[in-house]
């Protein structure tokens, strides 16, 4: 129950990171918190989209889904398996893959750094960990 605990609040929490950042993208927002310019740099990159969608949009969709997926599973009888776990930890380990590819454009492609972004990568790796230690700790459903 902890993992699933914890994998909400780090959900909830990279909802209003990337929510934050695709207001940016949207106009909403004049300027992002950043100190260094290198936010904005990342931001107006054409990595800054994937498939002709806003990266900050693909994360404000994947974190609403994990925490659906923990929200569900703590809904669930403790100590057992559920569809939602095995699809939070799926989900996480895309995330994971997804951040270490915008990481790596983010220092080869683009040489900027946004912190938004590496503060993001943190908490989904955080995520995936949560998942992979709940799903660890966890006994197949009957």
């Amino acid at each position: 129950m902890k993992y699933r605990m914890g994998a909400a609040l780090l959900s909830l929490i990279g909802v209003l990171v990337s929510t934050y950042l695709y207001l940016y993208k949207l106009g909403k927002i004049p300027g992002l918190a950043c100190g260094t310019g290198g936010c904005e740099t990342v931001q107006a990159s054409p990595w800054a989209n994937f498939l002709g969608m806003p990266v900050a949009l693909i994360g404000v969709l994947g974190y609403l889904a994990c925490l659906a997926c923990a929200l569900v599973g703590m809904q669930q009888p403790e100590g057992r398996r559920h569809w939602s776990d095995a699809l939070l930890l799926a989900g996480t380990a895309t995330g994971v893959a997804f951040t270490g590819w915008l990481t790596y454009a983010e220092a080869v492609l683009i040489e900027a750094w946004c912190r938004w972004c590496i503060g993001s990568a943190v908490i989904i790796a955080l995520l995936f960990c949560c998942a992979a230690l709940g799903w660890r700790s966890l006994r197949p459903a009957r």
